[in-house]
């Protein structure tokens, strides 16, 4: 773009700038701008392929060391000796232009060069043609070719032969010069020169050539021609970086059908370099890792959906794993089926086995001084035990009005002695709630304390006692499976509590805790647990939480509005294999494509599709079996019996 001064420039270049970004977003492409460090850390990288030198620069240090730019981002050394290839430091490299000879382009030849093990940069300078300019130039062509038609044809007259029969090249030449001419004028094609560049690096001379011939053969298969810039190596090379300068006048005519094939936005990457980021699996369409930090999202939530076999828990060990060795957050696990207790084991954790035979009891009414952001510690833990009692008191239409203020007294009254002394003798248990009812005047107190006794002085008493286990190891698994039908919501209740507690702990440390809650669709068919769920889910983010809810149905994630925010507030969807009913819904909320949709329909174990914010990717995770990490984390039967 020219303009006569940088005051005139600004305006034009950012309006440019915000078209280029909004076309990007249709695309789906995620674009954001450089600066200038960051675009002077990208010439540092392509200056520097052969040696790890840590790009460092600061604007401050140019005018009292009286050096440019280039002195901090220049290679050792540069050298043009010969015509056909160049050095930069201790790399060989070789710049080509490819010739586009093919009637037809296929969108696969760039993907073919992008797929090369060498290193490699392809560069495309595509320069607009004004419409009326390009009309104008192909009518011209036509009249030359034209021109040269009659001219042949007056030869054949005076030789004596047939004036229609005219060189091949000629004719052909003349038939698509006229359908170019139709495809500006009425099929609202544009006109551009493209400059299509190869620039090839490797350690030796022979290893280039190596590469550039591989390049060539690619080229060669889609009908085109590599061809090297003889002399021209050096301008090459600068053409070669990301400055938008072109210094190769070498240019091919091109339609917008045919420059659109060069798009290189067919194939979306997800890999971060940051040190917490975790392996998410291989991306299906490019075979490059999947590695991200859910920290990094906007909302950090999660889901792992499946059908049955898919590899739901499978999935949730991996990532369980690959947290414990990378990060230093804690994890806690909501265990139905006692399916994660080997690998928590092996980790060296704590796993809580809840049964009302095992002597580790957890106390419902553990209070943390840090449990609420509020001024009083009472007001979640009150709202909490309200939850409790209503799973086993309310019945189908839940705790009356009056109910409530009478729980809500005893709680406040419950915890006084605590609060006056916190110290873990005075920590009350559910049967001091359960005496102070019993000494309440209302016969709604008689009523509640009545229907609590079985959970207090009954069969059902494995939560009245004092917690009596460590639960503060790093990695701590909460196995339920023996609680039973009676007990089991309570209980996944009640480990939702301990981890709030934990939470709330560890946000005072500036520490992340991993929650992940196994068979969650357990916990979203009771009023009570699906709210407390859905309050987790809500909050858990600006207190350092990142839950994920592993479940089979994604209709259970829609069985009312509140439960549907655990859905919305979760930016992470590791999606397996689907069943019918849940891929249309899925379609539908998630805007999810015919094709995309194939790879959660019928797909293999380990196979899906992997929401990380806006961007969706198909991955494949084929974990190696021939691994003791595997055999840890396997739950399928027969590999289970095979290692016992």
């Amino acid at each position: 773009m020219d303009a006569e001064s940088l005051k005139m420039a600004k305006p034009r270049l950012e309006r440019i700038e915000t078209d280029i970004l909004n076309n990007f977003k249709r695309l789906g492409v995620i674009a954001e701008v450089l600066n200038g460090t960051e675009r002077l850390r990208q010439l540092h990288g392509i200056f520097h392929m052969d040696e790890p030198v840590p790009f460092r620069f600061s604007w401050d240090w140019l005018a009292p060391s009286g050096l440019s730019t280039k002195d901090f981002i220049a290679p050792t050394s540069f050298e043009f000796r010969n015509g056909k290839t160049f050095r930069m430091g201790r790399k060989c490299g070789a710049v080509s232009f490819v010739q586009i000879l093919a009637p037809e382009l296929n969108d696969r030849m760039l993907a073919d060069f992008l797929d090369m093990e060498s290193s490699l940069i392809v560069n495309l300078h595509i320069q607009s043609l004004d419409q009326v300019k390009a009309i104008k130039t192909v009518k011209r062509k036509i009249t030359d070719l034209d021109r040269a038609k009659i001219e042949e044809q007056k030869k054949a007259v005076r030789a004596g032969y047939d004036m229609d029969i005219i060189p091949s090249d000629l004719a052909t030449y003349g038939t698509e010069a006229k359908k170019l001419l139709q495809d500006l004028q009425s099929r609202n094609e544009r006109m551009f020169l493209v400059t299509f560049l190869v620039l090839n690096t490797a350690d030796t001379q022979r290893q280039l050539d190596n590469n550039v011939f591989q390049a060539s053969s690619i080229a060669q298969k889609y009908n085109c021609q590599l061809t090297r810039l003889d002399f021209q190596q050096e301008e090459g090379l600068m053409s070669s970086l990301p400055l938008g300068l072109n210094q190769v006048e070498i240019q091919r005519g091109l339609t917008t059908s045919s420059t659109a094939i060069f798009v290189p936005f067919t194939t979306q990457e997800l890999f971060q370099s940051g040190p917490e980021a975790l392996y998410y699996g291989i991306n299906a369409l490019s075979n490059n890792l999947i590695m991200v930090d859910r920290k990094l999202l906007k909302n950090p939530n999660g889901l792992i959906l499946g059908t049955p076999g898919s590899g739901k828990s499978f999935s949730a060990k991996r990532e369980i794993s690959n947290a414990f060795l990378v990060t230093q957050d804690d994890i806690i696990i909501c265990d139905p089926e006692a399916e994660y207790a080997p690998l928590v084991e092996r980790l060296h954790g704590q796993v809580i086995r809840i049964s009302p035979t095992s002597h580790d009891y957890i106390n419902p009414m553990d209070l943390n001084l840090d449990y609420s952001d509020d001024e009083s510690p009472l007001s979640l833990k009150s709202d909490f035990i309200l939850s409790l009692c209503e799973l086993i008191v309310g019945g189908k239409e839940g705790l009356q009005p009056v109910q409530k203020t009478i729980i809500d007294r005893c709680v406040r009254l419950v915890y006084n002695d605590y609060l006056n002394d916190p110290r873990p003798e005075n920590m009350p248990i559910l049967e001091d709630l359960y005496n102070l009812l019993r000494a309440q005047d209302e016969k709604e107190a008689q009523y509640i304390a009545t229907a609590l006794e079985i959970y207090v002085t009954g069969s059902l008493n494995v939560f009245n006692h004092r917690t009596t286990v460590n639960i503060n190891n790093r990695i701590v698994c909460y196995d339920i499976k023996e609680l039973g039908k009676q007990l089991k919501k309570i209980g996944m209740l009640v480990v939702q509590d301990q981890v709030w507690n934990r939470v709330t702990i560890n946000r005072a440390a500036h520490k992340s805790t991993r929650y992940y809650i196994d068979e969650m669709h357990l916990l979203l068919k009771e009023e009570q647990t699906a709210a407390y769920t859905v309050e987790i889910w809500k909050r858990f983010r600006k207190w350092g939480g990142i839950p994920t809810g592993i479940t089979q149905n994604v209709k259970d994630l829609l069985s009312s509005r509140e439960v549907e925010n655990i859905f919305e507030n979760s930016d992470f969807v590791y999606m397996l294999n689907q069943a019918g009913g849940d891929r249309q819904i899925l379609a539908k909320q998630l805007n999810i494509s015919p094709h995309q949709l194939s790879y959660v329909t019928h797909s293999s174990e380990g196979e899906g599709l992997l929401f990380y914010g806006s961007v969706i990717l198909p991955f494949v995770d084929h974990f190696p079996k021939d691994t003791e990490l595997y055999r840890i984390m396997t739950t399928k039967p027969q590999e289970i019996k095979e290692v016992s």
